[in-house]
Order: structure tokens, then C-alpha cells, then sequence
């Protein structure tokens, strides 16, 4: 009896759904492809039109036009603080009270758990968080990026689950040997908690790099807005105007268009997320799935 070969092993409807996903993949990547291509192409033979696939004049000025403005990489190293700050505050901040929340003992545990369930659904709005916000000083302030995404009560739930989950004789043996609750936790706890840190890292990482509203609505000096919220304010003013398109600082017309240098800042902003994803893709894939099987 002869083997069956491999394709002969796959259904109709195999193939259907192989070809279904091939299109949805190339659907989602070749806008990526040709904003990455059309940036690196000559602005002038850009405007031609008919680049589909490969850049047809090779030319790296709109890049160079990005890292010479000096606006452009203000609004670039505020974003990379804020992200390395702000991740790191907040993973220690949430894991914290993760941690305290996975005791079970602890006074008011269930109260706290209930109320922080419905700040999940519910909120306050969106101008009396803005008027709480300038009450306490922090608008037009850096800390505005910061103080309001320490905690995450959802971050808060992967985290807890995942101490839960971790043998009570780790605490046990760390405090017969005079060790209190913080060094427990910084000493112990979170080493081996990599996977689940990772994975919240990657969600706050990724949603200070991305975030450009707070940068329109909570800051109005220039010095301090991140790099996401000078790519929306570009973009937003070619949209507003496409035949007069306002020129960023320090771009000079006779080289570059305003639209190389946009989407040149749309790859350079891109470009690090998609650097690190695949690196931590094996923490996020399992820190995710923390509390899915016990055992």
C-alpha cells in the first residue's frame, strides 16, 4: 500500500482556508511594504506614481531629513523615555499590588477585587479626568505620561493569577531566613515571574510607544510631545489641506515632500516594536495563557 503524498494529505477546505489567510496576510502586510518602499524612494519620481513592489529611484534624503530635524528627534527621545519610564514604573507598580492582592489573607482582599472590577466598565469621562489631571499639575507636564498608567487593574489580574499559582514554600523558606515581604518580592518573586513580566511589559511598551492622544490633549508645549503626536498633527494637516500640505520644520521642499518625510516618520517610529516583538513573542504567547491550565 503506497503512502499518500503530502499534498494529497490536505482537504479541500484546507486549501480554501490556506489561501483565504494568504490573502488576509498580504492584505495587512502590503500596506507595511509600501509605505517602507515609497519612503525610501526618491520624493520627486515618488509623485510619478506607478511604485508597487520595489523602489524604482533608491534614495535615503527623506531619512535623512528625519534624524537631521531637531523637532523630529525631540518628539522621538521623549517617546523612548516615556516608554523605557513609563514601562518600567508600571509593571513594578501593577506587579506590586498583584502580589499583595494574590494573599488571600489579606484585609479587604474580595472589597478590593469588586471595586477594581467596575473601574473596568465604568469611568469618570473624559473632562473630569482632564480637570483632575491639570488639578494636580500634571498638564503640560512629562509625569502626565507616567502617573496615570502606573496601575492596570487587568494587568493587576494576569499578575495575581500568576503569583497565585507559585508555591507558598518559596515565601516560607525566604522568611525563616529574616527576609520581609519586599525583598521577598524583588529578590524572589519577580525573577522567577520573567514570563508574565514580559508579557506586561510588551502591553505597556507597546501602548506608551503607540499612544499619541495623550500628547493632543494633555500637552501643549512642543518640547514634550512624543513622537506619535507630531507624526498625527503632520498627518492631520495634509488631510486637512491635500493641495497645500504644511511642510514640517527643517524640511526643504526642493528635496523632499512633505509625504516621504511622513511616511519616512511612520517607519522610524514603527520600526522599533517590530524589533523587539519577536523577542519577547515566547513570554507573551505564555504569560498570556497564565491561569488557562493548572497543574
Amino acid at each position: 500500500m503506497t503512502k499518500k503524498s503530502a499534498f494529497n494529505r490536505f482537504s479541500p477546505g484546507d486549501y480554501v482556508v490556506t489561501i483565504v489567510m494568504l490573502l488576509i496576510c498580504f492584505i495587512s502586510l502590503y500596506p507595511v511594504w509600501y509605505t517602507i518602499i515609497i519612503s525610501f524612494n526618491d520624493s520627486s519620481d515618488a509623485m510619478r506614481g506607478g511604485i508597487y513592489w520595489y523602489s524604482r529611484k533608491f534614495s535615503l534624503e527623506s531619512y535623512r531629513t528625519v534624524f537631521q530635524d531637531k523637532t523630529i528627534m525631540n518628539a522621538f527621545m521623549v517617546t523612548i523615555l516615556r516608554t523605557l519610564i513609563g514601562t518600567v514604573t508600571s509593571v513594578f507598580f501593577t506587579a506590586m499590588v498583584g502580589y499583595a492582592l494574590s494573599k488571600k489573607h489579606i484585609w479587604g482582599n474580595k472589597f478590593y477585587l469588586i471595586f477594581g472590577t467596575i473601574t473596568m466598565f465604568f469611568n469618570g469621562g473624559l473632562i473630569p479626568f482632564f480637570i483632575l489631571l491639570k488639578n494636580m499639575g500634571l498638564y503640560d507636564n512629562f509625569l502626565v505620561y507616567i502617573i496615570p498608567s502606573l496601575f492596570n487593574f487587568y494587568n493587576m489580574i494576569i499578575f495575581m493569577s500568576y503569583f497565585r499559582e507559585m508555591s507558598p514554600a518559596l515565601e516560607e523558606s525566604a522568611k525563616l531566613d529574616g527576609a520581609n515581604d519586599f525583598t521577598i518580592f524583588t529578590r524572589i518573586i519577580l525573577p522567577l515571574s520573567m514570563p508574565v513580566v514580559a508579557t506586561i511589559a510588551l502591553f505597556n511598551g507597546v501602548g506608551h510607544w503607540n499612544d499619541y492622544f495623550s500628547g493632543v490633549m494633555y500637552i501643549n508645549n512642543a518640547k514634550l510631545q512624543p513622537i506619535q503626536t507630531y507624526l498625527y498633527r503632520i498627518v492631520a494637516s495634509a488631510s486637512a489641506s491635500k493641495s497645500v500640505v504644511a511642510m514640517p520644520a527643517g524640511v526643504a521642499a526642493q528635496q523632499v515632500s512633505s509625504t516621504s518625510v511622513r511616511l519616512a516618520t511612520m517607519v522610524v517610529t514603527t520600526a522599533p516594536i517590530v524589533v523587539v516583538y519577536p523577542f519577547l513573542q515566547k513570554y507573551f504567547v505564555k504569560g498570556f495563557m497564565v491561569g488557562s491550565i493548572k497543574g
